[in-house]
């Protein structure tokens, strides 16, 4: 396993490094276009931002501020790292400053809720139930995110809770890293799903795991390309012509919308938009657009569909992105909340996530 590679924060300006969720999500929305057109400058540092977007936003961090519990994680879901570590994200995502703004002591008490909870010897973040490895993959893409735009030096800053059970940030996230690839080497197909010591894969955790990588890839974590390389291979052996994904290798691909987003975002964040795969599921995904999700897989869905649309075709992106915003807008509770199958702290993290790419920051956001 490569070292750990420190980020220098020294040379970084507050500004940059307030990168949070949005500087990740929008690199995987742009690592592989070549600029057409320049791009409004009101977008690209966020002052364009439609004010129903801001409403839903704000309304949804007050909420996930005023209900995090003293040890960090939140209601309903007090052993699962990967929501803890959506709703980091989702604090993050708007350009909160980790160390100093209104939310920093609130990220700073789930990131040590994570890390704490870590396992010190394997680096696994999952649980014990059957979603283990979902919760291990949005750990991951969560420290990497806040990894480089958090002040290691403040991480532990007034914690009196975890003692013993403290390390940097880069350290656990290493260590996550680790956990993922090793138990990729274990799993025949090169890929991933409910436990790290699984032999069989489907393409819904290995997507979530393999975001979880790339965005440790894009913190500075050294990650062979071998390891991406043999998950993307997987994906293409899941594809079928006309778009669709199937869940496993063997299994039915059925619709599969949200397969099918996941697999057209690795695509475009693995270099492979020039393989048919790609260019069938991104097409897939534009033909459903106004596809009518069930309320169970309903955030999962809409998470990945934002992502996918902004990477393969902008337009559809800007029409859908629109329909959304006046379906969660309608959705959201008095309290700012959004309920879900999984609870209202997931519900309303993956809800501000969905709506992050209307948030432009950073010349990386160009298009």
């Amino acid at each position: 396993m490569a070292k750990y590679n420190k980020v220098t924060s020294s040379v970084m300006n507050n500004h940059i490094r307030i990168v949070g969720f949005m500087g990740f999500l929008i690199f995987l929305s742009t690592f592989s276009i070549k600029p057409t057109y320049a791009q409004d400058p009101t977008l690209r540092y966020g002052t364009g931002v439609p004010p129903a977007v801001r409403s839903i936003n704000d309304r949804s961090l007050r909420y996930l501020a005023n209900t995090q519990l003293k040890d960090g994680s939140w209601p309903g879901s007090p052993n699962a790292p990967g929501i803890t570590g959506i709703c980091v994200m989702a604090l993050m995502a708007s350009g909160e400053d980790p160390d100093y703004g209104p939310y920093a002591t609130h990220i700073r008490k789930a990131l040590q809720n994570m890390i704490a909870k870590q396992n010190a010897r394997t680096g696994y973040m999952g649980t014990s139930g059957h979603a283990s490895m979902y919760q291990h993959g949005f750990a991951t893409l969560a420290l990497s995110e806040a990894y480089g735009a958090i002040n290691e030096a403040l991480l532990w800053k007034d914690s009196e809770m975890f003692e013993g059970r403290r390390r940097t940030l880069g350290e656990a996230l290493e260590l996550a890293v680790r956990c993922a690839l090793t138990a990729q080497e274990k799993n025949p197909w090169g890929a991933w799903r409910y436990s790290p010591q699984a032999r069989d894969a489907d393409t819904t955790v290995a997507g979530t795991v393999l975001m979880g990588i790339l965005g440790a890839r894009n913190a500075g974590i050294e990650v062979p390309n071998e390891a991406i390389d043999k998950a993307l291979n997987f994906f293409q052996t899941c594809t079928m012509r006309g778009g669709s994904v199937s869940y496993t290798p063997s299994g039915s691909h059925g619709d599969g919308l949200t397969r099918s987003a996941i697999a057209t975002l690795v695509y475009a964040i693995g270099k492979r938009k020039d393989t048919p795969e790609y260019k069938a599921t991104a097409e897939f995904i534009k033909r459903r657009t106004d596809h009518n999700v069930g309320n169970r897989y309903m955030f999962y869905t809409q998470y990945y569909m934002a992502q996918a649309l902004f990477q393969s075709n902008f337009e559809a992106w800007q029409a859908w992105n629109q329909r959304t915003i006046a379906q969660l807008q309608r959705m959201q509770q008095e309290d700012g909340s959004f309920n879900s199958s999984h609870g209202k702290a997931y519900g309303t993290g993956m809800a501000v996530l969905t709506l992050a790419l209307n948030y432009r920051l950073l010349p990386i956001y160009e298009r």
